[in-house]
């Protein structure tokens, strides 16, 4: 069995034409929607998805919780619900479900598959100059620091359970944008195999990006802080 986690947080305009978008592919998928107390209509659409498909299940979160924490919760729900293969991808529109037949194509070999929007170099055309500028900044720090070569803080990703321990997935702590990188180098530490793909990444079209600069902030500090802390260690 298959399931696809898709976290929410005002992504209402962005969740009938996703889910319409992954159904052509005729992928087989279970769906898991993890909302954070939206209020523009997102969790109306969720339930409407709900009625109209027996393949489709959420999980309502009373307050905004981190996206990491998101993904924690629906990755714990999936191994409870005995799921072979998670795949997770983000909600605003900007991970093209045609790369998922690679994820689950290279999933029978690898434990965790990941995209990597560097590959190709010109993947990022289409976003602002200043979120280019932060996003390679972080791609390159995270390598630097932590020597890891892999672009490591992106959420379209393909976990295979049967390989994948629970356990050394929540071994990351971070419930914000820094779980993605922090559970990627954990599971590369503890020697799981990990294949990448490269993908383009458009610029989102609906809806606005949740990144706040105090997420910037604080992903860097504890970007930081896991460094200096594993360099005394």
């Amino acid at each position: 069995m298959k399931i696809l986690i898709i976290p929410t947080l005002n992504e209402r305009k962005n969740i009938l034409n996703l889910f319409n978008k992954i159904k052509r592919y005729n992928y087989k998928l279970d769906f898991l929607f993890v909302d954070d107390n939206s209020t523009d209509g997102t969790r109306e659409e969720i339930l409407k998805l709900c009625k109209k498909n027996k393949t489709v299940f959420y999980i309502f979160r009373p307050k905004k919780m981190g996206i990491g924490s998101a993904h924690k919760d629906a990755i714990k729900y999936a191994y409870k619900k005995k799921y072979n293969t998670i795949l997770t991808m983000d909600a605003d529109g900007t991970h093209d479900p045609k790369y998922i037949k690679n994820l689950l194509k290279f999933s029978k070999n690898f434990d965790l598959i990941s995209t990597n929007r560097f590959i190709n170099k010109n993947s990022l055309i289409e976003w602002p100059i200043q979120r280019r500028f932060l996003t390679r900044t972080r791609y390159y720090l995270i390598n630097i620091l932590l020597n890891m070569t892999y672009d490591s803080s992106g959420a379209f990703r393909c976990y295979n359970t049967k390989k994948i321990k629970l356990d050394d997935i929540l071994d990351a702590k971070n419930n914000g944008y820094s779980f993605f990188w922090e559970s990627l180098y954990l599971l590369n530490k503890k020697k799981y195999s990990i294949k990448e793909i490269p993908i383009y990444l458009p610029y989102r079209q609906v809806g606005s990006s949740k990144m706040t600069m105090g997420d910037i902030i604080g992903s860097l500090l504890y970007l930081f802080k896991y460094f200096f802390k594993n360099l005394l260690s």
